[in-house]
């Protein structure tokens, strides 16, 4: 099969491009031996079937990153195929820099065809390019492009056919040079005032006003999340299980007999006679609740909104404002992915430390996650139990919760070895998101999740269910009671909302509600809550994404984290 091979700088618009060319089979996957994302889907039928790969964006072909090397290899791998092409994707807005990578393109023996893409961004600042000229000294076909709206994708897909070797020539040490000349050549830039979307760039990087916006942004985020979120669970998820598939389940129930090893384990116990999605703990009651139903519609708003941040150009912004905090704690800018997803569930959080380069970083990014961010079902639970105190209440929980994962992620940085990379990440213009290829990003990562996280929370609820039947997590309540109630000031009853909160927390928290508690326990529980260890689904993704090792390092750390820290609440409030 013929393969095209999208190439260009990071934020050029080749995803865009990508989706208007390959329609909807599109099939992410990690680079072999590597956390880097690449997509690849296909154009035209039959023989004339053509496979489309979305390479990792890159500066160069002197790789100095790992998505920059897993580009250079796809490249090198295409060449040594004989059947493949290179569309090269450049930004008609800064096409100096982007020629650098053009150029060195057309000396590898692959054909080569131009997609000059943000071909309306550049009118809209004055630039005008004379195409017909640049096309002579290169010697290869450029075709204008607007991916956003699809100007130009059609004639690109009909002249894919003239894409060829390069015959222009020059030296390494003079390119520079060269494409200075180029430039002068076939680009006039006219005067022209910043747009109000420049001046909101310069507003949201600047520290002074970016912090500001930024949390605006997120409360309108999180807002919006919680609105999506708790209308899919209300009205969508929840209604589809209690009223179509709890009667499937009671009947299965009572042809298992109501009780013995295989109810439990497929329908799990029975709460009053009745199933509980929340309690029962069967792989087919709880075991599909509980991604279903309860992390599911969280996925799906917080995939909306964050693919609305990505494609608009502010979370780039968002990034680079962060950098240096994110620093201190061993990351860099982009780890505000991970946390961000967290906050709306933390099975995305964990799935969203692929962003980071190293084990490193994934590894403090994730732990910092599990221990310090509650998910956005938790935060609604906390204000509900903790709210009517107001500030008194929320500042010690949400201050704690910061604080810990602050000094947590500085002893992390200092004591696991070696380096944070810093943050290379361009920053694009502002614009209106392509919807479709917005729709397109938030099927492929629900798609991801349903296939691929599932199974593990299955296998996380099922192991939990075989700890019940063999008495293990009695055996281990046991043993946490006196720390608990020793060192936390909690009731003996707290040992139970702890062990619910393995499956679901938020659950857990509203089980405090009967236990009476004083604000000082109140703030104690949900602390520790949050702290002590992720939920079953949490714990599967990320056993998945850290490997064994790290897995039990990490969950070493939460526990002893949790339990310091609910002592030091006990003898401070």
């Amino acid at each position: 099969m013929k393969k095209i091979l999208l190439m260009g700088n990071p934020n050029v618009g080749k995803s865009v491009i990508f989706s208007r060319l390959t329609g909807v089979s599109v099939i992410a996957s990690n680079y072999p031996g590597t956390t880097v994302e690449f997509s690849k889907g296909s154009i035209g039928s039959g023989e004339k079937k053509t496979e489309v790969i979305d390479v990792p964006g890159t500066y160069s072909l002197d790789p100095t990153s790992p998505a920059e090397k897993v580009a250079v290899e796809m490249l090198n791998k295409a060449i040594k195929d004989k059947d493949s092409i290179v569309v090269n994707v450049i930004d008609a807005t800064n096409l100096e820099r982007n020629l650098n990578l053009a150029l060195r393109l057309m000396k590898k023996k692959i054909p080569v065809i131009i997609a000059l893409n943000l071909w309306d961004e550049a009118k809209h600042i004055g630039i005008s390019i004379d195409v017909a000229k640049l096309q002579e000294i290169l010697g290869i076909t450029v075709i204008p492009t607007v991916a956003i709206t699809g100007e130009g994708i059609k004639e690109l897909v009909s002249r894919i056919g003239e894409a060829k070797q390069g015959a222009y020539e020059y030296e390494n040490e003079e390119r520079w040079h060269e494409i200075g000349n180029i430039i002068e050549k076939i680009q006039i830039i006219r005067h022209k005032h910043h747009t109000f979307a420049e001046r909101l760039s310069d507003l949201t990087v600047h520290p002074w006003t970016g912090i500001p916006i930024a949390v605006g942004v997120m409360y309108v985020v999180f807002t919006i999340i919680r609105f999506i979120g708790e209308g899919l669970i209300g009205y969508v998820f929840e209604p589809i299980f209690e009223n179509l598939w709890l009667p499937v389940m009671m009947a299965f129930s009572r042809v298992l007999g109501g009780q013995g090893i295989i109810h439990n384990i497929l329908i799990g116990q029975l709460i009053e006679g009745e199933i509980d999605f929340g309690q029962s703990f069967g792989l087919l009651t709880t075991g599909l609740f509980v991604p279903i139903a309860a992390v599911l519609p969280y996925i799906i708003a917080f995939y909306l909104v964050l693919s609305f941040l990505e494609d608009s150009g502010y979370l780039p912004r968002l990034a680079v404002l962060l950098d240096k905090l994110m620093h201190s704690v061993g990351l860099h800018g982009m780890a505000i992915v991970p946390m961000m997803l967290g906050l709306g569930c933390n099975v995305p959080g964990a799935l969203g430390t692929r962003v980071l380069e190293t084990k490193r970083e994934r590894f403090i990014a994730a732990t910092l996650m599990a221990i310090a961010i509650p998910c956005m079902a938790q935060i609604a639970m906390i204000f509900g139990l903790i709210g009517k105190y107001g500030a008194r209440g929320l500042f010690p929980v949400f201050g704690t919760l910061f604080i810990v994962w602050f000094v947590f992620g500085i002893l992390m940085n200092l004591v696991i070895k070696g380096e944070s990379p810093e943050i290379f990440t361009e920053i694009p213009p502002y614009r209106l998101p392509y919807f479709g290829a917005l729709l397109k990003k938030v099927w492929m990562r629900i798609k991801w999740f349903l296939k691929e996280a599932i199974p593990f929370v299955l296998l996380g609820v099922f192991i939990v269910n075989l700890l019940y039947s063999l008495g293990i997590i009695k055996f281990l309540g046991r043993i946490a009671a006196p720390i608990i109630t020793k060192l936390m000031g909690l009731p003996f009853e707290a040992v139970g909302v702890l062990i619910i909160g393995f499956l679901r927390k938020d659950l857990a928290v509203g089980m405090l509600v009967p236990l009476g508690l004083s604000l000082k326990q109140l703030i104690i529980a949900s602390v520790v809550l949050t702290m002590y260890f992720p939920c079953v689904a949490t714990f599967a993704i990320l056993l998945k994404e850290l490997g064994i090792l790290d897995m039990i390092k990490a969950a070493v750390i939460m526990v002893v984290s949790a339990f310091l820290v609910g002592a030091l609440l006990n003898l401070i409030l």
